[in-house]
């Protein structure tokens, strides 16, 4: 398949593998279109949230807990601290660069003396050039949609934080033989360790700016349905290991989709595992030597099933929150499912000897069952919440024309 870019090109256009444009690693470049997607789709929910009457603006001040100038200097020094201690280490070792940028990046490798003098210089530089702001306390109307961006980087950080923490966990003997190596390691992300972090992270954001959590769980179903999809597609095409177990059985006459789709041995994976190409000239040369379940692709196509479901429920649901917790019970009975015949390390427990994922994937569907009940008896209605909000427009003295 394609672990970068130089492969596709190779593919499409018959160009060198390994150039530079094997800086450009499929999975990342996939994991930025899902982050775009879900921005967008984001955007027009917290939109028709709004139209519907559920959100409200909310009134923020300028300024914030930092003295003016000193918020710049620490962001901006520690940005370019990174840049300064990562650069030269880069420029003396771009052919290792090239075919793993992200484990350099997110290591400790690098010059940090000079990382720590340029850090230090561009904090002076910007507190001193913004310290004489004046911290004018302006209050003005904020409409949900305009924290599009916060919300979404900081599902985006913390989710990263936790699939790779749970990575360890999963990994718990590699991490004892490699701690540093291990945490700081550009690959190794579990779904679900993202999924519970970034949830965490963003609730405690959307209390504090006085939305209603329900309605954002409502809208990140669709949101946590297409970025699953979409993410296994980067698993997928770059050949990371995250494929099912060996699938040498013929495909049945049942299976009406492609041979590929059945058992598939990954060319030019990621990992170089399998048996070397003939005549192949790169650094990726390997092909699975049985082929495996190809579970990314059947991972897919099950959560663009879910998205079609939820996106047709979205407006028809009356209870809020109902919309998320069906989204646990699908994704949770899925992941199950399709934890039994992928790689992962199995845990004895119970008798049961099954993945973490397996774990949380049955907790997940219980939560999502209990959730459903629950709403179902003790629930409020959409128009109960909209009346709500409408009161609350009305005490705050929140017109229409606020913040547009």
């Amino acid at each position: 398949m394609y672990p970068d870019l130089s492969y596709f090109f190779n593919d499409v256009f018959g160009t060198p593998t390994d150039n530079w444009t094997s800086i450009f690693k499929t999975f990342g470049l996939i994991l930025a279109i899902t982050f775009l997607i879900c921005t967008y789709i984001l955007r027009i929910e917290l939109k028709r949230k709004e139209r519907e009457g559920l959100l409200s603006p909310i009134k923020t001040k300028a300024g914030g807990l930092l003295k003016p100038g000193m918020g710049e200097a620490l962001i901006n020094g520690f940005i370019l601290g990174v840049v300064g201690c990562k650069v030269p280490y880069i420029s003396a070792n771009f052919a290792k660069f090239k075919h793993d940028p992200a484990t350099i990046i997110f290591s400790t490798l690098g010059n940090w003396w000079l990382g720590i003098l340029v850090g230090l210089a561009a904090a002076l530089f910007f507190y001193f050039r913004y310290k004489d702001q004046e911290d004018i306390g302006i209050e003005r109307w904020v409409r949900p949609y305009e924290k599009v961006g916060d919300i979404i980087v900081l599902a985006f950080v913390s989710g990263i934080i936790g699939a790779r923490l749970f990575s360890i966990f999963e990994n718990f003997g590699d991490f004892l033989r490699d701690p540093i190596g291990q945490l700081f390691s550009g690959s190794g992300l579990t779904v679900y360790g993202g999924f519970i972090f970034g949830f965490l992270a963003v609730a405690i954001y959307v209390r504090r700016l006085g939305f209603k959590m329900i309605h954002i769980m409502d809208i990140a179903a669709p949101i946590l349905a297409v970025g699953y999809g979409i993410g296994r597609l980067g698993c997928h095409f770059s050949g990371d290991g995250d494929w099912g177990i060996d699938n040498p059985h013929p495909k049945p006459d049942w299976f009406i989709f492609p041979d590929w789709a059945w058992a598939y041995d990954y060319p030019h994976n990621y990992l170089r595992r399998g048996v070397e190409i003939a005549d192949c000239l790169g650094q990726y040369c390997n092909r699975l030597e049985v082929p495996v379940y190809p579970t990314p692709i059947w991972e897919t196509t099950i959560s663009l099933i879910f998205l079609a479901i939820l996106w047709f429920l979205r407006k028809r649901l009356k209870i809020a929150g109902l919309l998320f917790f069906i989204y646990m019970i699908m994704n949770g009975v899925a992941r199950f499912f399709i934890e039994g015949i992928r790689i992962n390390e199995r845990y004895d427990l119970l008798g049961m000897d099954w993945s973490l994922s397996q774990w949380i994937g049955l907790l997940f569907a219980i939560i999502g069952i209990i959730g459903v009940l629950v709403l179902l008896r003790f629930g409020t209605s959409m128009d109960m919440y909209k009346a709500e909000e409408k009161r609350r427009r009305t005490e705050m003295g929140v017109s229409e024309a606020d913040g547009a």
